[in-house]
């Protein structure tokens, strides 16, 4: 094994707190995403959310938490009426 795969990795967070976990902030983004509703949230709408948290974060690295999640697009979570 990887001495990596001990370790989970960290995001640094605002205002000089300490650092949360990457599972931390994917349970984060779930909680986010079930509290949506009819219009889903895009991952830079994430970024927005997480940031007023105190949570400082990329898009791409949302895009990458939501993907392993299996979470899909936006656009593929609109709910038809």
């Amino acid at each position: 094994f990887e001495l990596k795969f001990f370790f989970n990795s960290g995001l640094n967070r605002e205002g000089g707190r300490e650092d949360i976990a990457s599972k931390s902030v994917q349970e984060k983004i779930r909680e986010i995403l079930r509290g949506e509703g009819d219009r889903p949230y895009s991952d830079q709408d994430l970024v927005r959310l997480l940031r007023n948290q105190g949570i400082r974060i990329a898009r791409r690295t949302v895009t990458k938490y939501r993907q392993a999640m299996g979470v899909l697009p936006s656009s593929k979570r609109k709910k038809f009426f």
